[in-house]
């Protein structure tokens, strides 16, 4: 896996970023956290995309931190297709991301996958489908206008 961009154009492994994330967390053990993975894509040319998946540590109410990577990838030719990719993205981070930070014995925190799609628009009629795949892998999932990792911080970097 491609490593991520953190603070200050420092590039991080994701046994990295689960460190710093759960050094973020232990920093104040009283507040409640909640890591975010979202994942945005941008068409250019014809059929290439460039999907930029975010972590997103948020320590409720007083801040946050982020990790980002890049990928660009080739024959995407519907806006569907490369929903789907940015779905399948964000739940292989998801994976990678939990198992590395679980082995560090974190503090409390919630887990949730961020979508870039909502009830307005061309991907409202795939909202069913791509949340009842995250939750089938017991993943909590967030939509717009409540995805933030996806729609705020990994479009950012698109």
């Amino acid at each position: 896996m491609s490593s991520f961009n953190g603070p200050y154009g420092m590039k991080f492994d994701i046994s990295a970023v689960a460190k710093a994330t759960v050094d973020f967390m232990s920093e104040d053990k009283n507040r409640e956290y909640r890591v975010t993975i979202g994942t945005d894509s941008a068409l250019y040319e014809k059929s290439k995309a460039d999907f930029i998946t975010a972590i997103v540590v948020h320590r409720v109410g007083n801040g946050a931190r982020y990790f980002w990577r890049r990928t660009e990838l080739k024959n995407f030719h519907t806006l569907r297709d490369r929903i789907i990719k940015e779905v399948i993205m964000s739940l292989d981070v998801a994976k990678e991301t939990l198992a590395a930070i679980k082995e560090l014995d974190p503090p409390n925190f919630s887990f949730e996958i961020h979508v870039d799609i909502g009830e307005h628009g061309e991907t409202r009629a795939m909202i069913q489908e791509l949340t009842g795949m995250i939750r089938s892998l017991n993943y909590e999932v967030r939509t717009k206008p409540e995805s933030y990792a996806a729609t705020s911080v990994a479009d950012r970097h698109v």
